[in-house]
């Protein structure tokens, strides 16, 4: 390789860690010893040599690493590395690594990739810790015990029994019976039109003195209540306690997947949010209700030391918010009587998204079915003042802006919100579109399903290639931007001669719950949680498959960074906060941030190309 060829390598290499720690005569070693392999998405996989082990350096292309069973351990783009540990270990390599993308890698001989450890300590460093990140990863994914971060995936059977719905119960008996299962899928044209049961063959065809010539169409539970594969096995466990079931269908997307029952799960560990949320619904008064929330910070230090996912641990914390408001609002209409009307209490931002972490305080309002009047305005504002209050005693403290249910402006029927929404989209105003990252992240919590989708389902007609609010929208989410300064340093919050470090939050979470958003909106996508925001994106084309990838990464680095952050600081008794100081990250980890940092950067400029065409 000639010194024109060797230029090029040289100045990509000097770019990437850990190469870039190598002196100059290190670095020209490695790169004369490179060869250069080029991988197509249409052959899969790499070819990984287990007699010639290698480190393969990305010049170009997506990959990921999974393991024997499928998990996802790692997404691999430019400047990223793979094959090392086989390398440290000299193991042969299980992990398999697909090919996302077209690309070419840089292949680094064994020998070669061992002098270079031995002759730079940062160089060596730097591979140490990937590959103990990457034996984490597989011990974690390999824990399948742990109900609170397990997806009913672990535990559901992917083959049900299933039966055509003009068959007869006594086809039914057979085939459960032979195949000793408590209950069977009725299937007609690929589509899931009910579910047969035990129960139901006790309480529809024992107890009404049929016989087994009856149809399963005629004893069977239609539409039953159904889960997608992306959820928690604790979340199968309360929708099975909320309706009183014991066996689940998954569906995703119209498509039958499998069946979760209770004794699948009860197969698993117990779960603690379970256990904990199980408390909250039994306790009779504030004071016990109190007593059972100081649990909380105890459950999130708990989820964090198990490294559970952030996507995750939102999702359980808000379960166990949802949970507590739930039973403010039951125990307060056991002192203030039925409520004079249906009505929905709603929850917005963080709560409404389902990525609640510490020291989250109130975003809620309440949806009336109609205007009330004075007795039922009385009524309305009691419950809500209590609540919010319960709240605020449980840990959620006070909205700092007034947006709760016991302020009267976020207490309206169903036409007044639809009104405000409506005024908010079709002539947004500053501060509209400042309310947009509250309000338009919102999940009714209690209440009827079909007086929250009368409103949701306005906003999103509304709001769907609607040009105008769009490029407002987006306009008022770019008035911030990621923490990078020149060369690529972090930008640190100050607050006078204090520094107080990065804003994990409003710098960025924030802004990726704010390109989603505007995405979502503008596609007519119901979907509120920012990680479901962005697969649904990916799904509809909307955001490509590499760029959607990079983003929800980019998502859960930054949400995990924030949560570990506040984890530190809980068990050093510090005040929690969402800042993180530079200085307290190895350097691995701050190349890791500030390449978040640049994924959101460039998706900003991606929402502001596509979005801002109006103005």
């Amino acid at each position: 390789m000639d010194a024109s060829e060797l230029q090029p390598i040289m100045l990509f290499l000097q770019q990437c860690v850990p190469f870039m720690s190598l002196d100059k005569a290190a670095l020209s070693q490695c790169c004369r010893s490179l060869t250069v392999g080029y991988y197509s998405k249409a052959s899969g996989f790499v070819p990984l040599e287990p007699e010639e082990p290698q480190l393969y350096i990305v010049r170009s292309g997506a990959f990921e690493v999974r393991d024997t069973n499928g998990e996802l351990l790692d997404r691999l783009a430019e400047g990223d590395c793979f094959g090392f540990p086989s390398l440290l270990s000299g193991e042969q390599a299980s992990n398999r690594v697909a090919i996302l993308e077209d690309g070419l890698v840089y292949h680094l001989p064994a020998d070669i990739f061992n002098q270079l450890r031995n002759h730079c300590r940062e160089f060596d460093r730097f591979f140490n810790k990937a590959f103990a990140k990457r034996l984490r990863l597989q011990g974690r994914f390999k824990a399948k015990d742990l109900t609170t971060t397990s997806r009913i995936t672990t535990l559901m059977s992917t083959t049900p029994l299933t039966i055509d719905p003009r068959a007869t119960v006594a086809d039914a008996a057979r085939l459960m019976r032979n195949s000793r299962v408590s209950s069977i899928l009725v299937i007609d044209n690929n589509k899931l039109v009910g579910i047969l049961t035990d129960k139901d063959f006790r309480d529809r065809v024992l107890a009404e003195n049929f016989d087994g010539s009856l149809l399963v169409n005629q004893a069977m539970t239609a539409v039953p209540i159904s889960i997608e594969s992306t959820a928690l096995v604790f979340e199968a466990m309360l929708m099975m306690s909320e309706h009183n079931v014991h066996h689940l269908p998954v569906v995703d997307n119209g498509l039958t997947k499998g069946v979760i029952t209770s004794t699948d799960i009860l197969r698993g560990q117990s779960s603690q949010p379970l256990l904990l949320i199980g408390a909250i619904e039994r306790q009779k008064d504030l004071t016990s209700l109190l007593q059972v929330s100081k649990q909380i910070p105890l459950l999130l230090q708990n989820l964090i030391s198990a490294d559970a996912r952030a996507e995750e641990i939102g999702r359980v914390l808000t379960s166990v918010t949802d949970a507590l408001t739930r039973r403010l609002i039951v125990l307060n209409q056991q002192i203030l009587g039925q409520a004079p009307m249906a009505f929905c209490w709603l929850a917005f931002g963080s709560q409404g998204r389902q990525d609640q972490v510490a020291c989250s305080d109130q975003d809620n309002g309440l949806l009336l079915a109609h205007e009330p009047d004075a007795v039922a305005a009385g009524y309305f504002d009691a419950l809500a003042k209590a609540v919010c209050s319960g709240l605020d005693q449980c840990g959620y403290i006070y909205c700092p802006g007034g947006i709760m249910a016991q302020n009267p402006k976020w207490r309206m029927s169903l036409k007044q919100w639809q009104s405000v929404f409506d005024q908010w989209v079709n002539a947004p105003e500053p501060k509209a579109l400042m309310h947009s990252s509250i309000f338009f992240d919102m999940r009714s919590v209690y209440g009827p399903k079909s007086l929250f989708d009368a409103l949701q389902g306005e906003v999103v007609n509304n709001t769907k290639n609607n040009d105008i609010f769009l490029a407002g929208l987006t306009g008022n989410s770019l008035t911030r931007t990621p923490p990078l300064g020149f060369f690529r340093k972090f930008v640190l919050e100050r607050d006078g001669s204090e520094v107080k470090g990065i804003d994990l939050k409003h710098k960025g979470s924030a802004l990726i719950n704010d390109i989603a958003r505007v995405y979502a909106l503008s596609a007519g996508i119901k979907e509120v949680n920012t990680a479901k925001r962005i697969r649904a994106l990916m799904e509809h084309n909307i955001i490509n498959r590499k760029d959607a990838l990079n983003l929800a990464d980019a998502h859960e680095f930054i949400a995990h960074m924030r949560l570990s952050n506040q984890g530190y600081q809980y068990t050093h008794a510090k005040p929690i906060t969402n800042y993180l100081m530079p200085k307290d990250l190895s350097s691995l980890v701050r190349h890791q941030l500030r390449d978040a940092f640049k994924v959101v950067h460039d998706a900003q400029s991606g929402l502001k190309l596509k979005m801002m065409r109006s103005y």
